[in-house]
């Protein structure tokens, strides 16, 4: 049986405020923020629902 994804809850979070708030992504900055957290403290494990955030950090070190 696989494990439920640790940031799956605020993966979900975040497509009910932006669904909430008609895609209007600065309406839901501290869902977004809440999200990238569970990220960084999970990364060892592979997170699916981190996938697009752990390549944002990735490009944003690369641009620096």
């Amino acid at each position: 049986m696989s494990q439920k994804d640790p940031c799956q809850k605020q993966a979900c979070e975040i497509q009910k405020c932006l669904q909430a708030n008609k895609y209007i992504e600065s309406k839901c900055e501290d869902v977004i923020r809440a999200m990238r957290r569970c990220c960084e403290v999970h990364t060892a494990q592979r997170s699916i629902c981190c996938s697009g955030f752990v390549k944002e950090q990735e490009e944003t070190i690369k641009n620096r």
